[in-house]
């Protein structure tokens, strides 16, 4: 047991000034971390409480799913991120580490950076580690701390610069096994946010600078999430907004024959859909190509949706760019012609399409059959465009953001939208990481293979937000057994009472004979006073000793989540402990 005069629980009445969400809050005002600089915090001692204890449970699913834990460097030599895959677009959100001596001279590029993930750090190792398909299937974890250069850290340790992560990476021989790898860390993660006291839900989700085959986020649902879930409650289906589909476009749909010979038309000043809409042109936005022009890699590409609809850029990772941005007017005007606000891609109105990598359709502008779109000349557009006679497609695909009330993919019902936190990702890699590193074994046969890579991360300090965020009340916050800084509270009303005392301490064995994690408040204050901050830190089970519950030989029970009190006899008080500790560590184990 510990006693609170014994430990350090800075309480607060006031919500700090720059915390903008409920978790955020509690966070600071129940004493679990300290603000040092933006995205930077000290784990106070409930809070590292709490972060070591979600941090077993995870070890716990780890090791029964086959993973074998180790510890990497948080500081990596530059040469190997520039060895794999994803070095420009990652260098973005990273930091650099070099020699910080006033007598040295900073070179231009870093020559140490500090890792957000660390699929560059063990791919070489296991290529120097493992030769043989004898020693295949493997999976390394650990638990470590991450650095993130997030632009504008906020929501807490939501979006934090320094963050404690589980990553773990499988290396399997072959796709079939890396799928069954891959499927083992998803059951792994639903039984460990459980455990957690979390309700997540797993969502389809984009592989992003990751790469790979495909990808699962376990989120959960908040309102002041940082993501947005799509999902069906009918069907199950369930994916994350930068992934998500839907059944607009029907399986059977026909393509519309043209409606007529295409006419170009003055339109001045009209550069926006609203423009085209408003009179004297008249256009529905669901009957306009609307044409975007990005930078992939260097090269311009267009992107063609219907006018109502809005690009998901997320879902252009999708066409193999490592980096792309919206090109500039200077851009554009060279290869298309036109100015932003009359483009298109009707075949024959380009200036230059040799130069575009590529014009890449949604699907979705099928349903609009002839339409109107720009004719790369300033201040004019086209009529009676048809979409498989006269646009230049180089490639179909998704690109569009799905709106609430669309059909299911699977069972078209209407889509639902809901914001969630994402609190861990699952990836199947396949060979990219692999090949960059030359990461092959031998077969039984002595033939070369790379090695079928999959990785998964788990946000163990933004699991500990995401818990308040989801359990929280007016008073305070409302921890899960399995998770909480400690499982019983026992108040001391009277700590200058021997007698008070001496209950309020057999109390404390009884809950810490039964396997609780025992604080007892043995503080000279008011008693008004400790129970707001019993409240406020949210410890699951509340024995009160004292008072006038001294004389009637009672103390009193209160679970936190409930508002009704238990006032339980003396002389059964070790009985009744013991078999709510025992019922309340079942029930989270369960």
């Amino acid at each position: 047991m510990k006693f609170w005069s014994q430990t350090f629980l800075p309480t607060l009445k006031e919500s700090p000034a720059d915390a903008e969400i409920t978790s955020h809050k509690l966070l600071v005002r129940a004493g679990l971390v300290r603000k040092l600089s933006g995205g930077l915090y000290t784990y106070m001692p409930a809070g590292l409480r709490v972060i070591q204890k979600i941090t077993q449970i995870c070890r716990e699913e780890m090791d029964a799913a086959g993973a074998i834990e180790l510890w990497m460097p948080h500081l990596h030599p530059v040469e190997f991120w520039q060895v794999g895959p994803r070095w420009t677009a990652a260098r973005e959100i990273m930091f650099r580490a070099d020699h910080a001596g006033a007598g040295r001279k900073a070179f231009a590029e870093p020559e140490f950076v500090l890792g957000p993930t660390h699929e560059e750090i063990i791919t070489p190792l296991v290529k120097a580690e493992i030769t043989s398909y004898r020693d295949l299937p493997k999976n390394f974890y650990q638990i470590a701390t991450k650095f993130r250069n997030e632009i504008r850290p906020r929501y807490g340790l939501m979006r934090a610069r320094e963050f404690i992560m589980k990553d773990a990476y499988s290396f399997d021989a072959n796709d079939e096994a890396a799928i069954v790898s891959y499927n083992r860390m998803k059951q792994a993660y639903a039984r460990f946010f459980v455990r957690c006291g979390l309700k997540t839900i797993s969502v389809e989700a984009d592989t992003g600078v990751m790469g790979g085959s495909f990808s699962h986020e376990f989120m959960v649902p908040a309102e002041v999430g940082d993501d947005d879930v799509v999902y069906c409650e009918e069907s199950g289906y369930a994916a994350n907004r930068e992934k998500a589909t839907s059944g607009i476009v029907a399986a059977d749909l026909q393509d519309a024959a043209p409606a007529g010979t295409i006419e170009k038309f003055p339109t001045p000043g009209a550069v926006t859909i609203a423009a085209l809409e408003a009179d004297p042109y008249g256009v529905p936005a669901n009957r306009q190509f609307k044409t975007l022009l990005y930078i992939g890699d260097g090269r311009l590409f267009a992107v063609v949706l219907r006018g109502c609809d809005e690009l998901e850029e997320a879902k252009l990772g999708s066409l193999g760019f490592q980096l792309w941005r919206p090109a500039t007017p200077e851009e554009i005007e060279p290869v298309m012609g036109a100015k932003p606000g009359s483009l298109g891609v009707a075949r024959g109105t380009i200036r230059n399409p040799s130069a575009l990598a590529g014009v890449y359709a949604d699907h979705a502008i099928r349903l609009i059959g002839n339409g109107v779109t720009g004719a790369n000349v300033d201040g004019f557009h086209l009529r009676n465009v048809n979409v498989v006679r006269d646009l230049a497609v180089t490639q179909w695909g998704d690109f569009r953001s799905v709106q609430a009330g669309e059909p299911c993919p699977k069972s078209g019902r209407p889509l639902k939208l809901a914001r969630a936190i994402e609190v861990g990702h699952v990836f199947k890699l396949g060979t990219k990481y692999s090949e960059k590193f030359g990461a092959v074994y031998t077969d039984d046969k002595k033939q070369s293979h790379l090695m079928v890579m999959g990785c998964y991360g788990i946000g163990i300090s933004r699991t500990m937000q995401a818990i308040i965020e989801q359990v929280n009340d007016a008073d305070g916050i409302i921890w899960p057994w399995s998770v909480a800084p400690w499982q019983v509270l026992v108040v001391n009303l009277d700590p200058q009472d021997p007698a008070a005392t001496e209950v309020a301490i057999k109390l404390a064995a009884a809950a810490e004979a039964a396997g609780a994690d025992v604080l007892v408040d043995d503080r000279a204050e008011r008693p008004g006073v400790k129970f707001k901050d019993a409240d406020l830190i949210g410890i699951p089970l509340r024995l009160t000793v004292g008072g006038r519950g001294l004389k009637e030989g009672i103390f009193e029970l209160k679970w936190r989540s409930a508002k009704e009190v238990r006032k339980v006899p003396l002389a059964e008080a070790g009985t009744v402990v013991a078999q709510v500790v025992s019922e309340a560590s079942a029930n989270a184990r369960a």
